[in-house]
Order: structure tokens, then sequence, then C-alpha cells
């Protein structure tokens, strides 16, 4: 016999929260309790199998700037022609 789920009411969600948790259930076309109870079940450990990720969105926009990173990526494109012949 399947055991008949509980209903919380949460209060003070901050807005941050709020529009992530939002912005997630219309990614994934999901209802929003359904996202949060998802959520929470990653955060607790109890999701039944990891999430497999097959999309690159939730790094789109994340690139930091970082002089060192593209000075190292332009030694990368030198072509030394002593070794090259």
């Amino acid at each position: 016999m399947k055991r008949r789920a509980i209903q919380y009411t949460i209060r003070d969600v901050p807005h941050a929260v709020d529009r992530a948790l939002r912005r997630r259930a219309r990614e994934e076309q999901k209802s929003l309790n359904q996202t949060l109870v998802e959520s929470v079940e990653r955060g607790l450990g109890l999701e039944a199998s990891p999430t497999i990720y097959r999309k690159l969105d939730f790094i789109a926009g994340t690139w930091i700037e970082d002089p060192e990173f593209d000075a190292a990526l332009a030694e990368q494109d030198i072509v030394d022609e002593a070794e090259w012949r």
C-alpha cells in the first residue's frame, strides 16, 4: 500500500530561490511543486538516480573573464617553426 504524501506550506522563500525554482520548472517543463520536491530530494541526497544533464544550458552565461587563462590559450597557438618542419 502506497503511503499518502505529506503537504507542506513554505513561507519566507527568498526571491532568488523563487526565481531559480520557477526558471528550472519552466526549462524542464515540470510543475513548480514537482521541481521543488525534486530539488529538496537532491539537496538531502534522496534522489533515486543522479541527474544526467544532456544540455549545457545550466552553464550558459557563466563565463568569467580571466586574462591569465586567455594568455595561456594564446601560448598554445604559437607555432615553433623549427619543430614544425
